[in-house]
């Protein structure tokens, strides 16, 4: 099956093209060639973009379906069991009515961290409770690390994911692993080739997070307050350590009764590391209540673009950057080999961000999805 998009602005993950034609050739993005083409689709004052990348969910049964619904074709799930993670990895590979999956798996956190105490709270409220609530390996002891590693290795999971928050910004104090099991842990992942992305709320959790080695933080910090140097200087070290920041805004605007304060302060640190030059990688912490899988990314992109980015680096955030920092070569860019996963939108989104919303047609490895 052969798709032609005509007379379409296009937004490749990089930069905006006025007006050219893009063709979908089974699940691929192909070289246009003028020929023969089954479907056609009129682009005319629509913008077609790569399909939004969610950096930062944790999916569970519906998520998958939710999430392509609003033009994200993939997520990165940052903390699932084994039983669900089987059953949503089987979904995406068997199916194109949902999105993508690339998950760490079971993170590693101490034992009664974060997020043991989240998770049995969820657990009663969804369909399959044991998808929360059942037991995980946690780590103790940095002789541990190796071990816990290879595990994940096997499982699957794509990177490893570490909890470096003590409870202190929710004023929930829980056990946090320790900055030597924060260390051999990144240690032993990058012996076997896993990115490592660090929990982290506080800016002090930042820095011990960067002392290890960390690829990836998995949240902008929200304790820095706006106008506050400190952040300015933090950001610095992180972009001169290469770190990329998942931005996660929109998961401070949804909970606690300061959400708007930790949400503005959000929005400065996301603002600072811009300006530093730190990758930012839109996600949002998704899961089954809020924020809402897909919806939730659109949310993300207008809060950075609040926080500084212009509509199209806020777009890169969502689409190649997350791409290139995942290492899904694949996706992420409207270039011909490429996966065809497409978000058409009314309107143009690199000049209004809002565009985004106004979502006109789906694709997942080239099928169109029904409106």
């Amino acid at each position: 099956m052969r798709t032609l998009i005509r007379d379409v602005r296009v937004f490749d993950g990089e930069r905006a093209t006025a007006r050219t034609h893009v063709l979908i050739d089974g699940d691929r993005i192909a070289e246009y060639d003028g020929g023969h083409a089954e479907v056609e689709v009129d682009g005319t004052g629509r913008t077609l973009l790569p399909g939004l990348i969610d950096a930062h969910t944790h999916t569970f049964d519906g998520s998958l379906a939710q999430a392509l619904t609003f033009g994200v074709t993939t997520e990165l799930d940052m903390f699932c069991l084994p039983p669900n993670l089987a059953r949503q990895r089987r979904l995406a590979a068997d199916r194109d009515d949902v999105a993508d999956l690339r998950s760490a798996g079971v993170l590693a956190t101490a034992p009664g961290g974060h997020p043991s105490g989240v998770m049995a709270m969820v657990a009663p409220m969804l369909e399959r409770p044991e998808d929360a609530n059942g037991p995980f390996e946690t780590i103790t002891d940095p002789a541990q690390a190796e071990a816990f590693v290879a595990t994940r290795a096997a499982e699957g999971s794509d990177y490893l994911k570490f909890v470096i928050d003590d409870g202190s910004a929710a004023g929930t104090p829980v056990p946090t692993l320790g900055a030597d099991i924060a260390t051999a842990l990144v240690a032993a992942a990058r012996a076997v080739v896993l990115r490592t992305i660090a929990h982290a709320v506080t800016a002090e959790e930042a820095e011990t997070a960067l002392d290890a080695g960390a690829d990836g933080l998995s949240h902008v910090w929200a304790d820095t307050a706006p106008g506050d140097p400190a952040a300015d200087t933090l950001a610095a070290r992180i972009a001169a350590q290469g770190v990329f920041v998942i931005s996660a805004i929109v998961n401070y605007e949804v909970y606690g009764g300061d959400s708007a304060t930790r949400a503005a302060n959000a929005a400065y640190v996301a603002g600072a590391l811009h300006r530093a030059g730190v990758p930012l990688l839109a996600g949002t912490d998704a899961n089954p209540f809020a924020p809402l899988h897909g919806d939730g990314l659109h949310r993300e992109l207008e809060l950075l673009v609040q926080a500084g980015l212009t509509p199209l680096e806020a777009l890169a955030a969502g689409t190649s950057v997350p791409a290139r920092h995942f290492g899904l070569a694949d996706r992420g860019r409207i270039t011909p080999g490429l996966r065809a996963d497409l978000l058409l939108v009314d309107g143009d989104p690199t000049q209004d961000i809002t565009a985004c919303r106004a979502i006109a047609e789906v694709w997942r490895r080239g099928v169109r999805q029904s409106r």
